[in-house]
This record gives structure tokens, C-alpha cells and sequence, in this order.
């Protein structure tokens, strides 16, 4: 018989743990002012929504809201600050950060606990490079603020400090896996059955019953995401359109979006956007996205009507939605989310 784990609060535990929170704790500080330095107010947006976040393979924790008639209504915790952040954009706010609790229910894992941290930020009528130099100054702060030049995860190191680079989608499917995948997107129908093709050439088995984004996410996941961040910091940008369902389409190809993604040391750190400010084109990827979800889940999340109404009056803009706690992994070199967590939520097992 396996003795039980002792809980996180068992006083040796947190010693064990009590510096690494420690340095959670201070690089919160650091992080806050430099955006302060920046210009940026810090937001507190509520955990309670409509909608937990319209993004298919995002399952959310529901519950009900009475009200003072003893009515109830379904409401959600958020998946992410994002909607609540870009109606702040719409009521005037330009640079507005966060650190937001978010939760995510169906994972639990050494990267993932189903309530995390999301430092998340937004500039209005500013272009996403913006963002991307944003990410890689929070790098340079997490290294010198934690004294560690050198993030690793797995047996896989990258020097944050140094310059990153810059690889659209395409280019790193041609690299790390020889496939041609602008050759599968230059329709307004995405080619599923040439990515089939392509995928079960590198040892990838597919079925009819799988999406051009089922399998652009198992080749994403197996061949490309690993080979990220390695030696320096990767931003992998130029998504294809069917993956940046809230992201603006690229002014000089409408097959990819403005959407990045930031890697150190093959893990995914920061998701960004040139956000999408059209309510017509929102909610038309909003309507399709649940459709694949009741499809495949058998339940979808009601769209925020609010949200989209408040998408008519939201500037262009760029944000970026940061993994916090990932983030103090890394530069701590802890091997499991809990580590860098305060309270984390006890195992079920």
C-alpha cells in the first residue's frame, strides 16, 4: 500500500516550496511596475460571465445565479479576462494589464491547474509587434528578477535574454515536420484530406472524422511545439485564420491571422492577437466554433451578446494572454505547476 501525499500545507512541504513562492511573489512586483512604468492601468475584471469563452476545446465550470425573485440563470468562471478586458477597451481604457484567476476545468497536469494565474494586457491602436516586444521585455524581467539567465523545462534550456525568433507557421511546418501547409489553406475551404495525406506521410494516422483543425493541432503538437524555444525565445506568428477565431485576418493574406504565440524551452507561454473588432465576423466564427462543439462535446457556451454589441465600439487593438504561472516554472526551473502555486487544488486521485 502506497503511503497518501502529504498536503500542500504540511509545514515541510511549503518550506520546500516557500522560496520559489517567494519569487512568484516579487516577480508579480516587478511586473506590475514596469507596466505602470509603461503607462498601463491595472483592471480587476469579474470571474462571473455569460460566457466562459466560445473556444471549442475550452471546457469551462458552470454553475447558477439566483436572483432576489428566486430565479436561477446559468453564468460561468471565466476561461479568460478577455472578453471583460476588450468592453473596457470599448468604454475608453487604452493600456489596461491584469492578473486574472481563470479557470479551465478538464486539465490537471504538470503544465496545467484548473484554476491559474493569466497576466493578460491590451494596447488600443497599437499593431501586435507591439506585443510581441511586450512578451520579450517580461523575459528580461523574469531573469533578472529570479537571477536566472538559463529557463528549463525537461531536459530543454533557452537564454531569455537572448534576441528571439521570429517563425511564421508555415515556415516551422516546413522545418520540423516537410510539410507544405500553405499548400492545404489556399482556399477559403481548407483542404482536410491534403493534410491527411501529409500527416500520415511523417507517421501521423488520421480519420475522416477528424477537422483540418484536428490535425493542424496533433502535427502542432508532436512535431513543431517541441522543437520551440529552444536555445532562445520563439514567437510563431502568422496563424492560420481557421485558428484566431478572435483574431484580426492578415491585411496581405486573408488565409492567416494576426496571431502569435511565445515558446521558451518547447513550451507555450503567451498567446497574442491583433484582436478582431468586427461584431459580424465575431459572431459568424462564434455561431461556427459552437456548432463544432455541440458536434463533437455534445453542449456549446452561449455567446455574450454584450460582448459583441461592445465589439462596435472597441478600437483596433493588440493584447497578449500570458500563462503566470508557467512563466515562474521556467524561470524558477520547478518540474510541476503546483510547485508555483500558493493553494494548489488537492489531486482527486
Amino acid at each position: 500500500m502506497s503511503l497518501k501525499q502529504s498536503p500542500w500545507w504540511d509545514r515541510q512541504n511549503h518550506e520546500d516550496r516557500r522560496a520559489i513562492l517567494l519569487a512568484r511573489s516579487n516577480l508579480k512586483t516587478a511586473i506590475r511596475h514596469w507596466f505602470k512604468t509603461q503607462g498601463f492601468i491595472e483592471v480587476e475584471t469579474g470571474c462571473l460571465q455569460i460566457s466562459p469563452g466560445n473556444e471549442v476545446h475550452l471546457h469551462a465550470f458552470k454553475t447558477q445565479l439566483t436572483d432576489t425573485s428566486n430565479h436561477s440563470h446559468p453564468i460561468y468562471l471565466h476561461t479568460s479576462p478577455e472578453f471583460a478586458c476588450k468592453k473596457l477597451l470599448a468604454a475608453g481604457e487604452q493600456k489596461i494589464f491584469t492578473f486574472a484567476p481563470v479557470f479551465r476545468n478538464r486539465e490537471r497536469g504538470p503544465l496545467h491547474h484548473p484554476e491559474f494565474m493569466m497576466l493578460e494586457w491590451y494596447r488600443a491602436n497599437e499593431p501586435y509587434e507591439t506585443v510581441m516586444k511586450d512578451c520579450i521585455a517580461l523575459l528580461n524581467i523574469a531573469a533578472d528578477e529570479i537571477g536566472n539567465d538559463t529557463f528549463n523545462w525537461r531536459g530543454k534550456s533557452c537564454a531569455p535574454k537572448l534576441p528571439p525568433e521570429y517563425l511564421t507557421v508555415k515556415d516551422a511546418f516546413n522545418r520540423f515536420a516537410n510539410i507544405d501547409l500553405g499548400a492545404t489553406m489556399n482556399s477559403s475551404q481548407a483542404n482536410q484530406s491534403l493534410l491527411a495525406n501529409m500527416a500520415n506521410d511523417i507517421g501521423i494516422a488520421t480519420s475522416q472524422n477528424e477537422s483540418w483543425s484536428d490535425i493542424f493541432s496533433r502535427i502542432l503538437t508532436s512535431h513543431i511545439e517541441p522543437n520551440l524555444g529552444s536555445t532562445q525565445p520563439t514567437l510563431l506568428m502568422e496563424y492560420p485564420i481557421q485558428e484566431a477565431a478572435l483574431a484580426q485576418t492578415s491585411p496581405t493574406d486573408p488565409t492567416i491571422a494576426e496571431r502569435f504565440e511565445l515558446y521558451c524551452c518547447g513550451v507555450e507561454l503567451a498567446n497574442g492577437f491583433g484582436e478582431l473588432n468586427d461584431p459580424h465576423i465575431q459572431r459568424d466564427r462564434f455561431e461556427q466554433a459552437m456548432k463544432t462543439k455541440q458536434k463533437i462535446y455534445g453542449h456549446h457556451d452561449p455567446i455574450d451578446e454584450d460582448f459583441i454589441n461592445a465589439l462596435e465600439y472597441m478600437p483596433p487593438a493588440s493584447g497578449v494572454a500570458l500563462g503566470f504561472d508557467r512563466l515562474v516554472m521556467l524561470a524558477t526551473q520547478a518540474t510541476h505547476i503546483d510547485q508555483v502555486i500558493w493553494t494548489p487544488m488537492p489531486t482527486t486521485d
